[in-house]
């Protein structure tokens, strides 16, 4: 078993941020989470990395629930990277890769020969070994977030959570990064805003709106033009190709015809 929801809610000031969410993820596959902004899915995916409590449900991690486990047993197998992380040290990029190394190691002990290791395999897995020994403050956009996830690879997880991976990124680099997220030997769960992107590189998708699911399968039987209508407001075409799934977008819709039920307060 990998890692699940059973109707997993957050609330914050009186509003329902995350609402009854149930989610099972397959152990191996690699989930596309969307859905417009505030749906909703970075708060999930904080839920699921156990960085925040449910106001009700549970989320489990290996059949246990997270609540039971210590952010060491957490962090020894589920590794989270968020939109944007900053520091005001100036690590080198080995530093940094360095930090997924923490929860298998005893406190203040020094690196070991496998920690070593694990390091230069999870930085030539994100093609960024050559970086190992640049400043992390000189990176370009898309070199961070390829160490970034090398430092979450560093930790040995069977699950990865990424937020927004592609933000920010040029079209290239979108692509270089998924196809090595897609090449990871981990469950991933991914928050993506590209629904083309979403089709090409996911198993399964699973659409959130006003915190709630509204549709979860493969691909082909989530990316509907009435989904895209309901949930995003824009009216598109989907087309089967030779390269698979492709969402063609044609105009965006009234506002009024395009809005799914507003979250809930308690």
């Amino acid at each position: 078993m990998s890692i699940d929801s059973r109707e997993a809610s957050w609330s914050t000031r009186g509003t329902v941020i995350v609402d009854g969410v149930t989610l099972d993820v397959v152990p191996g596959s690699t989930v596309g989470l969307l859905g417009p902004n505030g749906s909703g899915k970075s708060s999930l995916l904080r839920l699921l990395a156990g960085l925040r409590p449910t106001s009700s449900g549970v989320v489990r991690l290996g059949g246990d629930p997270i609540s039971s486990l210590s952010r060491r047993d957490i962090a020894r197998r589920l590794a989270f990277v968020e939109q944007e992380s900053t520091t005001d040290a100036d690590p080198t990029v080995r530093d940094v890769i360095g930090l997924g190394r923490l929860p298998h190691r005893a406190p203040w002990s020094p690196e070991s020969a496998n920690d070593r290791a694990m390091i230069a395999s999870a930085a030539t897995t994100m093609r960024t070994g050559h970086l190992l020994d640049r400043s992390y403050m000189t990176l370009s956009g898309g070199e961070r977030q390829r160490v970034q996830i090398a430092r979450a690879l560093a930790q040995e997880p069977t699950e990865l959570l990424l937020d927004e991976p592609t933000n920010h990124l040029d079209v290239r680099h979108q692509l270089e990064l998924l196809e090595l997220v897609r090449a990871t030997p981990t469950t991933t769960l991914m928050a993506l805003h590209d629904l083309n992107h979403a089709a090409t590189y996911c198993d399964r998708l699973v659409v959130l709106a006003a915190g709630r699911v509204h549709a979860a399968g493969v691909p082909a039987e989530v990316l509907t033009p009435s989904l895209i209508a309901e949930v995003y407001g824009v009216e598109a075409v989907v087309e089967d190709t030779a390269g698979g799934l492709h969402v063609r977008y044609l105009r965006a819709l009234p506002s009024s015809a395009a809005e799914p039920a507003g979250r809930m307060t308690p």
